[in-house]
């Protein structure tokens, strides 16, 4: 698994000279590539051992996400990237399993930044990775990242949710938004079980998935950038609420919005139905995630001849 220790500090260090709202800015084109390789069997156990995930021959939903992050920050720590990454809020995933990948597979991964859009708070990048096998497409993942920053009346979605948290610097993208443009009334799930995080969790997932953005780690360092605590990963909300769903391996996609920041160490209810799952504490939501489930055996296949 490459590295995000060299973005994360490289991210610090661009930030400062980038502007977000810039008229003009465009993405660049670039794609970072991760050719097939096997995929390292000791992250991948500890991976599963935080999560919850219990199927030993199919590779999580939401790892490939995993092995790609460090592409997607090389690329939005760039200097040609338009966007600082310090302060980017992570507000929604997308992510579809076309087939079933097992540990064995050698997958190669692709990342770019599909578009930028002016949003009514800031401005929206879409990051998109892609996983083939043989260069069949078999996983794929959408994140929205929203740079909050000064806008003109109209510009952008017009949505009327509740606002990003209004703490969210790092020297990467932090999970502690919903998705501005959903405006509708969410429902509470029925709870199913309460689950007491402790306050060593972000260490514990960021040694698992590399992730270490300090605001995940102490008291102290997740101060420095305006959380009086440390806060659990976003993306192990979503896959610890995925390793809770029955039949796991029947889920082919699944659409998570970040809502509020989970501070360590918490007591959170875990609450889901049929059609999916919600993570809530004291009267806060602070993730809904929605899934789709294969219609028959073969809408999510296996791979394996």
């Amino acid at each position: 698994m490459p590295s995000l220790n060299a973005a994360l500090v490289r991210g610090a260090v661009t930030s400062p000279f980038k502007r977000a709202g810039r008229p003009g800015a465009t993405l660049p084109a670039d794609r970072a590539v991760l050719p097939a390789a096997p995929i390292a069997a000791g992250p991948l156990a500890s991976y599963r051992r935080i999560c919850g995930f219990t199927e030993p021959d199919t590779l999580p939903l939401t790892y490939p996400h995993v092995l790609g992050f460090p592409l997607a920050m090389r690329l939005m720590t760039a200097r040609r990237f338009p966007l600082p990454v310090v302060g980017l809020v992570h507000t929604w995933i997308e992510i579809t399993r076309h087939r079933t990948l097992h540990p064995t597979d050698r997958p190669e991964l692709t990342v770019y930044a599909e578009s930028l859009a002016p949003h009514r708070r800031g401005t929206e990048v879409t990051m998109v990775t892609e996983a083939r096998l043989a260069g069949e497409p078999v996983w794929e993942s959408r994140s929205g990242y929203l740079s909050r920053h000064a806008t003109h009346p109209g510009t952008g979605p017009a949505g009327t949710g509740p606002d990003p948290a209004p703490t969210d610097t790092g020297p990467a993208p932090t999970h502690t938004g919903p998705d501005p443009r959903n405006t509708a009334p969410v429902p509470e799930l029925p709870a199913v079980a309460e689950w007491r995080l402790p306050g060593d969790l972000g260490r514990r997932y960021g040694a698992a998935s590399g992730d270490r953005n300090p605001i995940h780690l102490y008291p102290l360092t997740a101060r420095l950038f305006g959380f009086p605590r440390a806060i659990a990963h976003g993306m192990w909300t979503v896959a610890r609420c995925l390793a809770e769903t029955p039949d796991p391996h029947g889920v082919h996609g699944v659409r998570a919005d970040f809502r509020a920041p989970v501070l360590l160490p918490a007591t959170v209810t875990y609450a889901a139905d049929a059609t999916g799952f919600q993570l809530r504490s004291a009267g806060r939501l602070h993730l809904t995630g929605r899934i789709r489930r294969a219609p028959g055996p073969a809408a999510a296949r296996d791979g394996r001849s």
